[in-house]
């Protein structure tokens, strides 16, 4: 069975992901679009629209971060599922609401789940980089 936390950071993925391909909305409106498509809100549904408003709302900066962190890749060149886990992540590692280990774990599931065969490596590597920039690792 699927953790509620785990739950959470896959909707907001998916908003995230919604949110970049539609140059970018206002989250409520990517999530009133979404429950349009799939129905009412399930357990879950606040937490992850607000996550990913949160991510939103800081991705310039979560890119600044990250593209510091990718030697040779500017975050436009990065995949758009695995640009948004990486965003994910790094607000967590900020926010300091999961314990480091957590954060990148649940981001290296996001990358099985959603992204492609070599993207868990990659998003290991980058988020397990920027923890230990911040001394979290």
């Amino acid at each position: 069975m699927l953790r509620p936390e785990s739950r959470v950071r896959a909707r907001a993925l998916q908003l995230l992901y919604a949110w970049d391909l539609q140059d970018r909305p206002p989250i409520r409106e990517v999530a009133d679009r979404l429950l349009g498509a799939h129905g009412a809100r399930g357990p879950g549904w606040n937490e992850a629209e607000t996550l990913a408003a949160a991510v939103a709302a800081l991705a310039p900066e979560l890119d600044a971060e990250i593209g510091a962190a990718v030697e040779g890749w500017r975050p436009e060149r990065i995949g758009v599922v695995e640009r948004n886990i990486l965003r994910l992540g790094l607000h967590e590692l900020e926010q300091e609401t999961a314990p480091p280990r957590v954060v990148i774990d649940e981001a290296l599931r996001l990358a099985h789940w959603f992204a492609g065969a070599k993207a868990p490596a990659f998003v290991n590597g980058v988020l397990d980089a920027l923890a230990r920039q911040r001394g979290r690792l």
